[in-house]
């Protein structure tokens, strides 16, 4: 799996870790009615624990000290922000919650800006960002409020899981960080979802919401930010509002008016500028020689965490 993720370019995996975030989100709305938002969020991270273990087979006493607080650190933000996004999600539309989460890495963009070239497209993806959000449908105050809870946790777990894929090598320290996750959310979901968890049709369709939303997402995410600083990261989730709002119209039937599709095409645009502006980002580890093995480029880049490891 570490092979395959290797080889795709970083832009690519974060696109496909948003297409599998969106599409588990839209998914999991079918499980609300039996289980809530928090007994979705709770089967979701045991799942991908199980399965991140099954891949990864991580060890608590093989990881260094130091890594084990960034570890409970990454699964307490993927836990709340999970439950904060979810629960935005029952009470808002799927664009709306998705295009107020996303000011999280977008402040991570605008805050850590160097160059004017990214301070422009951060811009422009703002204002495609506000775009979306105008759709003339009254937004419950409360599912605004647990958007921004979750726009803040997914900042804070941008940041904490790039410190994580510099210390620990392989999925092993995301596998860890969505166990402790998973146990975290256990009485919240077992609350909610009471013995309705057990239902086999909930485990299954449960089961193709952890492999969308975490498994897919967060392999992705943690490779891309291998290879990537977290302000180009966070400038490339721009995408997130778009396909949001496009899975939330083919699955969900909510329509776009004329000014989303023009804040859907300002948000696309900020980000494929982003990609090409960044050549670090864009081929530092996934283009030309560096595809047969890492020898070309690992000391490199291994010389530079070092660097960037306080």
């Amino acid at each position: 799996m570490g092979r395959v993720l290797g080889k795709a370019p970083a832009p690519g995996l974060v696109c496909g870790g948003i297409v599998g975030l969106q599409g588990g989100a839209a998914l999991s709305v079918r499980l609300y009615p039996a289980i809530g938002p928090a007994g979705v969020v709770m089967l979701r991270l045991v799942i991908a624990a199980v399965i991140l273990g099954a891949l990864w087979r991580p060890r608590w006493h093989c990881q260094p000290r130091s890594s084990l607080g960034i570890i409970v650190a990454a699964g307490t933000l993927l836990t709340v922000h999970h439950l904060a996004y979810y629960e935005a999600v029952g009470r808002i539309p799927l664009g709306a919650a998705t295009t107020i989460e996303f000011i999280g890495p977008f402040a991570i963009a605008l805050a850590t800006s160097r160059r004017p070239a990214d301070l422009w497209w951060s811009l422009l993806a703002a204002a495609g960002v506000l775009l979306l959000g105008e759709g003339g449908t009254p937004l419950s105050l409360l599912g605004i409020g647990l958007a921004a809870l979750a726009a803040a946790c997914w900042a804070g777990y941008i940041l904490v899981s790039a410190r994580l894929a510099r210390r620990v090598s392989g999925g092993g320290g995301l596998a860890l960080a969505v166990a402790w996750g998973a146990l975290l959310s256990l009485p919240y979901g077992i609350a909610q979802g009471g013995s309705r968890l057990l239902d086999p049709r909930v485990l299954l369709l449960a089961a193709a919401v952890a492999v969308l939303s975490s498994v897919v997402p967060y392999s992705c995410n943690l490779e891309a930010l291998r290879r990537i600083p977290p302000r180009v990261f966070g400038i490339l989730t721009s995408l997130e509002p778009a396909v949001g709002a496009v899975v939330g119209l083919l699955l969900l039937g909510q329509r776009l008016g004329p000014v989303q599709c023009l804040g859907i095409a300002a948000v696309a645009t900020a980000s494929i500028g982003a990609g090409r502006a960044d050549g670090a980002g864009t081929g530092s580890g996934d283009a030309g020689p560096g595809d047969a093995g890492p020898a070309d480029g690992s000391a490199h880049r291994s010389d530079r965490r070092r660097r960037e490891v306080p």
